[in-house]
């Protein structure tokens, strides 16, 4: 198949994300990706600047991770997980809980990102139902969240200025509060708690948990929040009787400046997702974890086990390459590369908000934001970034940038010289 057909049956038949049938914004045909870098079909470069989505924190073709999948590979690709277990899905297990929050005992393996948080919502579901209090059975959360595209996860996404307003009635009716509005940097407003505080007091009879994105609203808005806000949310949940998930899909294994983002406020929560970096962006790949009072009560009640069951769930290569990618991030220079990428997009990207059409830029970990006053032309803006050599993809009135953290100091350079021309000639 010649490039040019590849492409065509690509924009005639293949839907992808986001996008219309129709395929109203073109799609890159990538040929194969090293270090950094992607290499299209007609052999251009371009500096991923987007971790494909967060999740490649090693970059591509790593070769320990290629290792773990090939050494897997030769004793067994899957077997399922119902009556029996396998060494990669223990062991990543063990590794796995030496890492996280304390008190997390538990872990549930599952298929991506928003499998894991429609799992953590059932566990608080049947974990209020062991308890023989069925009628706590809501969500609360902020504004400006997204927890994912699956049916209940999108219940818990922002209902206004979030990606799902267009099934609106149909979701089930959630709990919204305000948006934290003390950004990461500022001092902490502690009225903003009243308002939690208030909620949780009138509805605390119905809510079955709390669920919110630690210190970094991702998708909903790339907000950084004040770690008092989580602590006093984590303490207000324990006060009126509510569980606590932390949805810690993007911000986990470093990405914004701890290994765990609950680490700025120093919580452990009931239950924990994540996804995304636990593979180094190798395979789609979850887990939820839970403390032994979620895990025992839902065991030591009628039905005494949790319903849900993937297929696929604790995939040994996902396992193999999960516990690999851990180890190499453990043994990395990760905290010195995630520092010295955020000095220095707080250096370089700075100067854009003198711009008349920037409204905000702001930076955490390995997070780097610019925030226009009006929404991009994402084709536009996208080719300016490829003629430059760099792959993002901005969406909504936001630029933003989230590279792999063994990016280089002169990549760095070209990834934000690239943001800088192309932001400039909006």
């Amino acid at each position: 198949m010649t490039a040019e057909e590849l492409i065509q049956i690509d924009k005639d038949h293949v839907w992808h994300p986001y996008n219309s049938a129709h395929g109203t914004v073109d799609s890159l045909p990538v040929k194969s990706a090293n270090g950094v870098y992607l290499e299209l079909e007609d052999g251009t470069k371009l500096l991923d600047g987007m971790s494909s989505w967060w999740c490649t924190i090693h970059g591509y073709n790593v070769p320990e991770l290629n290792y773990a999948i090939e050494k897997q590979l030769k004793n067994m690709a899957h077997v399922m997980f119902g009556g029996l277990t396998h060494r990669p899905a223990v062991e990543l297990t063990k590794t796995l809980l030496d890492i996280v929050p304390q008190k997390l005992e538990h872990v549930f393996y599952s298929d991506s990102g928003s499998v894991s948080v429609e799992i953590a919502m059932k566990m608080a579901l049947q974990y209020w139902i062991a308890k023989s209090q069925p009628e706590k059975n809501r969500f609360i959360t902020t504004r400006s969240g997204y927890h994912g595209d699956t049916w209940h996860t999108m219940s818990v996404c922002d209902p206004i200025n979030g990606m799902h307003g267009i099934f609106g009635e149909r979701l089930t009716k959630q709990i919204f509060l305000p948006e934290p509005k003390s950004t990461f940097y500022e001092e902490f407003e502690s009225a903003e708690l009243e308002e939690v505080e208030k909620q949780l007091k009138k509805h605390h009879h119905e809510i079955a948990a709390f669920i919110i994105e630690p210190i970094v609203q991702n998708a909903g808005g790339m907000r950084f929040y004040h770690p008092e806000y989580l602590k006093g949310v984590k303490r207000l949940c324990e006060q009126f009787d509510i569980l606590f998930i932390a949805d810690e899909i993007a911000t986990g294994f470093g990405r914004a400046g701890k290994l765990f983002a609950c680490e700025y406020a120093n919580i452990t929560p009931d239950v924990m997702c994540i996804g995304k970096a636990l593979t180094g962006g190798y395979m789609s790949f979850a887990a939820t974890l839970c403390t032994a009072e979620v895990a025992l009560t839902i065991s030591d009640s009628n039905p005494g086990y949790f319903m849900h069951g993937p297929t696929f769930m604790a995939n040994p290569l996902a396992c193999s390459v999960a516990r690999a990618n851990i180890d190499l991030l453990l043994s990395s220079n990760w905290k010195v590369n995630v520092t010295r990428i955020e000095d220095h997009f707080k250096k370089s990207l700075a100067p854009l908000k003198k711009l008349n059409t920037v409204s905000d830029v702001r930076v955490l970990g390995a997070i780097g934001v610019i925030e226009m006053k009006e929404p991009v032309d994402m084709k536009s803006i996208q080719n300016d970034l490829i003629d430059q050599g760099v792959w993002l993809r901005p969406f909504g009135k936001l630029v933003y940038s989230m590279p792999p953290f063994n990016i280089s100091d002169k990549e760095l350079d070209k990834l934000t010289n690239g943001i800088t021309r192309a932001v400039q000639a909006i």
